[in-house]
Formats: C-alpha cells, sequence, structure tokens
C-alpha cells in the first residue's frame, strides 16, 4: 500500500475568528506536490510563482508548506520510495472536500473507479486517494483543518486557479463527476475537433473537462497557478530547469496559459498577464510520449520537441 500523503499545516486562524460556513463538499480545497528532490521543487516554485516556503515536518516525515501571502496554498513532500518502485513519477495532486470519506470511496468503487489509498486518518482530516474510472487521480479529504477553509478568491496571486481534466472520454468523465460530487454543467465550448465542458460547484465554474489529445498517454489532472506576469514565471521555467509544453495560449478576456513541466517532471500550468511586446515571440512547444503506464504507477517519459509550431489549444472559459 502507498503511504498516504500528510499535510502540516501553519499560520493558526485567530480566535475571533468565525468558523466558515461555505460547504466544501464537492470543491478542491488543498493540492499537493509529490517530488523527487524537496530542495530542488521549494527552490523552483518559489522563484516562478513566489510563493514563500515554511518547513512543517514531523519526526517521520519530511513535508513543506507553499504560502501566498502568509496563507498556505500547497504542501510538498518525497515520492514514496514504494511507489517510486512502482514505476509512480512526480506529480501535483489535488483534495476534494467530501462530507464522507468512507462513503465516497464505496461510491468511486461502485462507479468504476479505483481506490490506491484507502480512507486514513491524519493531521488534516480523514484522507483517501482514489482514481476514476479513466485512472485520473485525486484525493478526497473529510473535516480539513481550518488552515485551508478561507474563501479565497479564484485569480489571486498564487493560488489556484482553474482545474482541468484531461480525459479519456469527457462525456463519461462528466458523468462520473456529477455523480461523485455532485458537478454541475456550466457551459460547453465546441470547436471542430473537441468540446470542452465547464464545470461548477456552488455557482461557481472551478474547471473544465476535456478529451485529451492522443499524445497525451494516460488522463490526469491539470491545476493552474495565477502568476502576476506570464512571461516573468515562464522564463524563470526555463531557466531553472522546467520546461513548456504547451502555450502560452491567449483566452477571452486577455489572460494567458502556459502548460509546463517541472525539473523532477511534474506536471503544472501558469495563468497570468502578458506584456504585448512579447506577445507572438515565443516558439511552441510539443509533448511527445514514450509510453509503458499501468495502474497508479506512470512510466511515461516526456520528449519535448521545441520549435514544432504545434500546440492544442485549450477550450475557452467562462465564470459564473
Amino acid at each position: 500500500m502507498l503511504r498516504a500523503p500528510m499535510l502540516r499545516c501553519g499560520y493558526p486562524q485567530a480566535p475571533t475568528e468565525k468558523p466558515d460556513v461555505v460547504d466544501q463538499h464537492g470543491r478542491f480545497v488543498w493540492y499537493e506536490l509529490l517530488t523527487t528532490d524537496m530542495a530542488a521543487a521549494r527552490a523552483f516554485y518559489a522563484n516562478v510563482i513566489g510563493w514563500e516556503a515554511q518547513d512543517a515536518s514531523a519526526s517521520d516525515l519530511a513535508y513543506s508548506l507553499f504560502t501566498a501571502a502568509r496563507t498556505p496554498v500547497s504542501g510538498l513532500m518525497e515520492l514514496p520510495e514504494q511507489a517510486r518502485r512502482m514505476g509512480a513519477t512526480p506529480r501535483w495532486v489535488g483534495y476534494v472536500s467530501v462530507n464522507h470519506v468512507d462513503a465516497t470511496a464505496d461510491l468511486i468503487r461502485h462507479l468504476g473507479g479505483a481506490l490506491y489509498v484507502p480512507p486514513t486518518n491524519s493531521n488534516i482530516g480523514r484522507i483517501a486517494v482514489v482514481s476514476d474510472p479513466q485512472t485520473a487521480t485525486l484525493a478526497l479529504v473529510e473535516g480539513l483543518k481550518p488552515c485551508r477553509h478561507e474563501t479565497a478568491e479564484a485569480d489571486e496571486q498564487g493560488r489556484v486557479g482553474w482545474h482541468e481534466l484531461l480525459a479519456a472520454d469527457w462525456k463519461k468523465a462528466f458523468a462520473f463527476y456529477g455523480a461523485l460530487f455532485g458537478w454541475q454543467e456550466a457551459e460547453a465550448e465546441v470547436d471542430p475537433t473537441n468540446a470542452y465542458q465547464l464545470f461548477s460547484v456552488g455557482g461557481q465554474t472551478i474547471g473544465g473537462i476535456l478529451t485529451k489529445h492522443p499524445t497525451e498517454p494516460v488522463p490526469f489532472w491539470l491545476y493552474y497557478f495565477n502568476v502576476v506576469d506570464l512571461d516573468v514565471a515562464t522564463e524563470r521555467v526555463k531557466s531553472d530547469g522546467g520546461r513548456i509544453f504547451e502555450g502560452p495560449f491567449e483566452l477571452p478576456g486577455g489572460s494567458w496559459i502556459a502548460r509546463c513541466i517541472d525539473p523532477q517532471g511534474a506536471m503544472f500550468a501558469l495563468q497570468g498577464q502578458r506584456s504585448r511586446d512579447r506577445i507572438g515571440k515565443d516558439p511552441a512547444s510539443e509533448v511527445g510520449w514514450s509510453v509503458a503506464w499501468g495502474g497508479f504507477s506512470s512510466r511515461g517519459r516526456l520528449l519535448v520537441n521545441q520549435n514544432s509550431g504545434s500546440g492544442r489549444k485549450p477550450g475557452s472559459r467562462g465564470r459564473d
């Protein structure tokens, strides 16, 4: 069994604060990077996104918090050795809040998903690591401790502003998550080659689901981090040993996005503004894959071809 990831939450709330009464069920409430080099990853994301890092280790687990404006926004830990032996590679994992982890885990199996880490008590609440029927991985948490119950705006610097599922079949994936978390359809963006289904929770549009490109070997969740200047951030990605595998692409409203790979191989994305004199000057990148994937273990190796002149532009996004 894979060891359950643990969170170390800092900055306790002031005694005078009122508890957050927003229903968190079905919302992404925490993000965690499992990596093979914590020190390198800590320095990379601090420079690219502007996060500060706080050590939150315990005697049996090295752990760091990434913070934005002194608020914890994500965690960092070593990819467990057992997972590495299985072939797992560095990745970002999103935690979705649920009212009852055990019941939700049972429902996932009933709906055709898989359970990688069974419901387990941790210092952040009761957690489980699961996959949907198309093998995209995510985590569940029940009773998340107060460190992440603030109601931050989705466009705040350093926060995750968008959640994107690259699925094997977007319609089947949306039906699964709708039954599991109660996600609702927002708008659907359709182009001649693909559809991009927006989804919402509690009346807020938080992400999109699309059918992945054939060059992407397995379904996965991609998380978009907000930055002030996309050009500065992507230059730091490249200068610090990461790669840009798609973008920059412009979205309606003037925001831009880029999909990236950190130096250890974890995929993530950035969104922010660009200076007008940089637009049109960046070469496109495309990711090719050499693949042997199975179960929770990812054995793919990224082969990035610069200046390919191609790339898949995502669907446009709406906000409720």
